[in-house]
Order: C-alpha cells, then sequence, then structure tokens
C-alpha cells in the first residue's frame, strides 16, 4: 500500500507543478475585518505578528518551513483534537501514543514540540493543565526545527503555535449543534459584536463550549466547559489592546490503558488476545479532572511611521486530579501478566498544579538603508513558572485480568490518598534578550538573529541551577522567476538539563540543538497554489552517553541525528482544494537505534470540492493518511540483550461531506471510516496504545 500511496501523492505534486501556481501568501485569506464572504474558500493560513514567526511575512518568503491549519481545515477535516488537526502537516507524527484524553502530544521532525499560544509558551510540567480545544482556535502553526532565537528553552524539532481567537470589525454569531460517536454531544457558540458607531475602536468576541462525551473506551468519558470572552480596544494614537480570556474544565479519565505486550502486539500462550479498546482502569477510582484559567494581554502602539512597540504577557493557574490504575509493569521484556492473564494492579494518585506568569515585549522597526529594507526586531522575554505534583503510588492494589476485567475490591481515593507524598515545588525563571533582522534587497531576503538567555531551576528548599545560552539564526531566499524561491538556513536551539555530571562533578550542561535546511518554496503567479520542497539536517548533542562509549569525559557525550525531506502542497483549483504531504525521516539516538514511535515514511492528501450551478453549496472531499511502522528499543531487564518491538505501519481514510443553505451549514465527517484497528506504538517497557477508532460526527451550524 505505501508504494501505491507515495506514487499518487507524487503524481499530484507533478500535476500541480504543470498545471497551478500560488498567489502570495498574505492574499490567501478572507480576513474577518473586511467583511469578505465566510465561503472563500483558504488555501493556507497567514502568518501575523503574534504568530509563530513574530513577523506577518509570506510563508512563501521565509527560509524555514512552515505549515499551518485553519479552522476551515479543522471543520471539513473532522479534526476534534490538536492532534487530529496535524494529521496533515508534514513532518508531523501527530498521534505519536494513539487516542489520548489527557492532552495533545504532537512530535516534529521526529521530536517533542512544545506547545504555544498567542507566543508564549502555554504546557509545563505534566497533565497539569487543560487540554485546549480547537474550536476556540483561529488557526495552527507549527514552525519546523530549532527556534530558540524567537523564544528561548526548546526542542530542536521545532514548536506548535495556536492562535486564539479574537474580535474583528463585522457583527455576526453562531451556534453550532454536534453529535457523533460515542455519543458525543456538543453545543458550542461564537459570537462577535463591533460596537455600534465605533465598530474600528470597540469589539467583543465570546467563544463557549459545553460536551457531554463518551469515549472509544468503556468507562472513560471527555466532558467539557470552556468560556472564552475576548475584547479588542483602539482608543487612537496607533494603541491596540486585546484582552483574551480562558476558562476551561475538563471531567475525564485517560485514554491510555499502557496495555500488556502479551496479547496485543505478542501472542499469549493461551492464543487469547485482549481487546484494544478494554478498560483496565478502576471504575469509581480512575480521573483525570482539569481546571485552568487563562488571562492574555496583546499589546499593539504605534510610536511612528518606522517604529511600534508590542508585547504579549499572559497569566495562567492550571491545575489537575489525575488517578490512574493499570496493570503493573516489571521491567523490559518482563511479562507484565501470566499465563491466565493475570496481572498486579496500579494505583497512582496525583494532585497537579501548574502556574505561569510570562510577557514577551519588542520594539519593531521597519525601515530603509539605502536599497536595502529592514524588519528588526528587539525584544525581551520574561517567564516565571512553577509546578507542582503530590503524589501517592501503589504498586500492588490487587490483581486484573487483560483479557476479562472483573474490577472488583476497587480501592477508594482515600486508600490510596493516605500514601501520598507532599513533593516540593518546581520553579523555572527564565529571561531572554533577542534581536533579529529581515533584510529585502532587490530579489533577496535574509535574515539573522541572536538571543542571550539565562534560565534558573530551583527546587522548593532544594537546589538551585542557573544556565545561559546563546543561540543563532541565519536564512538566505532567493525570489526567483516562475514564482520559484529556494532558501537556506541554519538555526539553533538548547534545552536545560538539570542534575550534576558524575564524571566531571559539574551540573550538567544544557542540550544544545543545531539545523541545517535547505529548500525551494513555488508560487507561480496568478492560481492558488503553495508548495514548499525541504531537506534538513538536525543534531542534538550533550545527551547521556551511548552504551558502546566506556570510560568518556563526561556523562553527556550522546548525540542524537534526524534527518529527512519534506514536501507540502495546498491547491485550491477552481472548486477543488488540495492538501498533499509527504515526508521522510531517518532518525537515531545516541545509541543509534530509531527514535522511538516515529516513523521513517508518512504522506497524506486530502480533497474537497465545492459545487456550483444547480449544486451551490455542497462540498464532497476526503483524505487518505499513510503511516509507516515504527519502533522502540532497549535492554532487556531479564538478560541484558537488546530488545527491539516493531509496531506495523497503517493506512486509514477520512470523508466529508457539507452543504450550505441561507444561515445554516450542515457537516458530516468521518476519519479512519473503514475502522482500520491498528497500535501506534508499543513500547519496550511493555505496553501497546491503540489508535483512533471510526469516529463520524455530524454538525449543524446556523449564523446570525
Amino acid at each position: 500500500m505505501k508504494p501505491l500511496f507515495l506514487v499518487s501523492t507524487a503524481i499530484f505534486a507533478l500535476a500541480s507543478a504543470s498545471s497551478v501556481a500560488a498567489q502570495d501568501q498574505s492574499a490567501q485569506t478572507g480576513d474577518p475585518d473586511d467583511g469578505a464572504d465566510q465561503q472563500t474558500i483558504i488555501v493556507t493560513g497567514r502568518l501575523t505578528d503574534f504568530g509563530a514567526t513574530k513577523s506577518d511575512t509570506p510563508i512563501v518568503e521565509t527560509a524555514r518551513s512552515i505549515s499551518i491549519e485553519t479552522e476551515q481545515d479543522f471543520e471539513e477535516k473532522g479534526a476534534q483534537s490538536l492532534d487530529d488537526a496535524l494529521t496533515y502537516s508534514a513532518g508531523v507524527t501527530a498521534e505519536p501514543f494513539g487516542f489520548s484524553t489527557r492532552g495533545d502530544f504532537a512530535q516534529v521532525r521526529g521530536l517533542d514540540a512544545p506547545e504555544y499560544r498567542d507566543n508564549l509558551q502555554y504546557l509545563f510540567g505534566f497533565y497539569n493543565t487543560t487540554r485546549q480545544d480547537i474550536y476556540t482556535l483561529e488557526q495552527v502553526e507549527v514552525l519546523k526545527g530549532p527556534a530558540s532565537v524567537l523564544y528561548g528553552a526548546g526542542s530542536p524539532g521545532g514548536i506548535i503555535n495556536v492562535v486564539t481567537k479574537r474580535p474583528h470589525g463585522v457583527t455576526k454569531g453562531e451556534l453550532r449543534l454536534d453529535y457523533g460517536s460515542f455519543d458525543r454531544k456538543q453545543i458550542a457558540t461564537d459570537i462577535n459584536i463591533a460596537v455600534p458607531g465605533a465598530e474600528d475602536q470597540a469589539q467583543f468576541r465570546f467563544v463557549g463550549i459545553l460536551r457531554d462525551a463518551d469515549t472509544q473506551i468503556d468507562e472513560v468519558n471527555d466532558d467539557k466547559l470552556v468560556i472564552a470572552p475576548a475584547l479588542t480596544l483602539r482608543p487612537g494614537s496607533g494603541t491596540e489592546v486585546t484582552v483574551l480570556a480562558n476558562y476551561s474544565e475538563q471531567r475525564s479519565d485517560t485514554a491510555h490503558q499502557f496495555l500488556p505486550v502479551t496479547g496485543t502486539l505478542f501472542a499469549a500462550t493461551s492464543g487469547r488476545e485482549i481487546d484494544p479498546y478494554e478498560y483496565h482502569g478502576a471504575p469509581g477510582f480512575n480521573a483525570y479532572d482539569t481546571d485552568s484559567f487563562a488571562l492574555t494581554l496583546l499589546l499593539e502602539q504605534r510610536l511612528s511611521d518606522a517604529f511600534s512597540f508590542e508585547a504579549v504577557g499572559r497569566f495562567v493557574d492550571s491545575q489537575a486530579d489525575y488517578r490512574q490504575a493499570w496493570i503493573a509493569f516489571q521491567g523490559n521484556g518482563v511479562p507484565r501478566i501470566d499465563a491466565n492473564g493475570d496481572g498486579a494492579w496500579t494505583y497512582y494518585l496525583a494532585d497537579n498544579r501548574s502556574e505561569q506568569l510570562a510577557v514577551d515585549a519588542r520594539l519593531r522597526g521597519e525601515f530603509s538603508t539605502g536599497p536595502i529594507r529592514h524588519e528588526m526586531l528587539v525584544g525581551v522575554q520574561r517567564q516565571d513558572v512553577f509546578t507542582d505534583s503530590d503524589t501517592a503510588y501503589i504498586f500492588n492494589g490487587g490483581t486484573l485480568n487483560a483479557f476479562d476485567p472483573q474490577y472488583r475490591n476497587v480501592l477508594s481515593v482515600d486508600e490510596v490518598r493516605q500514601f501520598q507524598r507532599n513533593r516540593p515545588r518546581n520553579y523555572v525563571d527564565s529571561t531572554g534578550f533577542y534581536i533579529s533582522d529581515q533584510l529585502n534587497w532587490g530579489s533577496l531576503v535574509a535574515n539573522a538573529g541572536v538571543r542571550f538567555d539565562s534560565v534558573e531551576n530551583r527546587v522548593e528548599n532544594g537546589t538551585t541551577q542557573e544556565d545561559d545560552a546563546t543561540s543563532l539564526s541565519f536564512g538566505l531566499l532567493w525570489r526567483g522567476p516562475a514564482g520559484i524561491s529556494p532558501y537556506v538556513s541554519y538555526a539553533e536551539s538548547f534545552e536545560p538539563v538539570v542534575g550534576i555530571d558524575t564524571f566531571t562533578n559539574r551540573q550538567l550542561l544544557p542540550q544544545e540543538g543545531r539545523q541545517y535546511e535547505a529548500g525551494i518554496k513555488w508560487q507561480p503567479p496568478g492560481i492558488n497554489t503553495l508548495v514548499t520542497l525541504s531537506g534538513f539536517d538536525i543534531e542534538v548533542s550533550n545527551l547521556p552517553n551511548p552504551a558502546s562509549l566506556v570510560g568518556g569525559n563526561s556523562q553527556q557525550e550522546g548525540i542524537s541525528k534526524v534527518r529527512g525531506i519534506e514536501f507540502e502542497g495546498n491547491a485550491l483549483i477552481g472548486g477543488l482544494r488540495l492538501d498533499a504531504n509527504a515526508s521522510y525521516l531517518d532518525a537515531e539516538d545516541p545509541n543509534g537505534f530509531a527514535l522511538t514511535s516515529i516513523a521513517d515514511w508518512q504522506a497524506s492528501l486530502f480533497a474537497l470540492y465545492n459545487f456550483d450551478g444547480a449544486l451551490d453549496g455542497l462540498s464532497l472531499g476526503g483524505g487518505i493518511r499513510y503511516v509507516a511502522g515504527n519502533e522502540s528499543n532497549g535492554i532487556s531487564a531479564l538478560d541484558g540483550t537488546l530488545l527491539t518491538y516493531r509496531t506495523d505501519g497503517r493506512t486509514v481514510g477520512d470523508l466529508s461531506l457539507g452543504y450550505e443553505f441561507d444561515r445554516f451549514a450542515f457537516r458530516l465527517t468521518a476519519r479512519n471510516v473503514t475502522n482500520e484497528e491498528y497500535f501506534a506504538v508499543c513500547l519496550v517497557r511493555g505496553d501497546c496504545f491503540p489508535g483512533e477508532k471510526r469516529s463520524i460526527n455530524g454538525s449543524l451550524s446556523v449564523s446570525f
């Protein structure tokens, strides 16, 4: 299936290259402020000064690889989560651990990717906040590769930045009703009001969500309440202030059941199989209940024709009551269940909390020096975060049969809580100063940036570690004939590692990343198409030593390498919209093993046609997604030999049918329409993660 699918994707690329062209990225999105017809099809999104690149420079003029999924994409592709929204993005492993309710775990270019919202990092620690809901978002942006010059400490794989819905100058509203598989019921509204007589000066927007839903796993629900008001004021003198508030409440359980590999990946001696969607939790004990409140301030002040001041600040307070039972782990390669399927039942309880206060303020200058046009940013970013996790853990709290769970003698919350430990808080305070300049000289677009960071990690009543880092980035793009724009770029990242090097007796060094990237962007004038072909080489250093290294000078001589090629094409040809993506990764850890859960090949194709004439208002489409197999490696706890668990790849299809009439819009979507059963990954520690089952959802919206 893989060769056929890859060939079909290549055919699309060739067809696009010979018959369509792209117009400027900034012209591909209807601006809600101008009252444009909302049926306008968005080929790709548009970057803004508060987007992933902190600039409104079009993607086609940016010497980096960037993917954008818009709210129109969410709807037409049937996405119900951030992970879902990224399944049609090149170079993104959107569901590395299958179906999830605790959060989104997308990885970019084989590596973890921090999650940002409106320029500021949003998630810290683990399982301590409410999962973001995509109905509150305008778009999702993926900036691939290191981004420390703009954002400080982070992953060399890239960042995921989500853009919140903001007020605009058109008064309108929407009421939306959803019903879908697993008795998923949701009511949502999105209301925007431009104050009469002062439409440009005062605007208000309200987004609300109420959901009552079960999931593909019995006993696991996914209920949510979101209240998200926003206000924009423009009092004059070039001032614009936007306040975004978001209260989110989630009442759920964890979909990850950590199913034993015996009876899933490997056959049991009895020949019995574990139902991939079986519940191995403890009814009445399990929960993943979260509450979070975020208040964000966006400020723009025009100082002169050439200079402006911008700032984004945020306060977030989140907490989670996380309780779960699972069949106990016994060590790499050690069976977790006996021949009858019985295993020890582990209980885990955590009261988690996180709090963030952050600000990113910058001076933007747009001016010329002779023939060179500059867009310069000089900024400072300050962030204070604390995380707290008070946990309880019972290794053997009873027995559960993996093949036929009988939930007997379940421990109560109070029985487990008596073992809870009050752990110290962890504080991370960081300050970064950065400067970047984009220079336009004729057909050449160059950029360069440098950032200086200081990060302090502190344990309450414990140790303090301070790290300093300098990060660089460079890029060069040539706007050539026929809309062909070749580019090259270099970028760096760093991420502190807390602890002491036992070899040198000094504090551990930050992990460091660097990336070389080269590619071609293509947008011949006249037709809506944007095509990007890129190749990259990422190296991550200061990792733990490989097992083969004996007697090293430090314990951080490990190096991981990730190399790959990506293709992404978005086209609008008449009423036909096409999104095609393909990527290849050669990713190795310091031991030379493939990175866990990361496939070498991925490809996808989504097509949707909007009819006109007698069928005006009707749209029909679908997509196909291919993800190759992956592997997990480790050392056996039984005999010290190498273990490799390989998980098969999968091909799944999606369908989308919509009809708009008068003020009403109906859409029916189906993801994994053939209901393929698959595991996203199986780990050598002994557990497997099922993928998403078929999910059908119908929505009816009325505009007013």
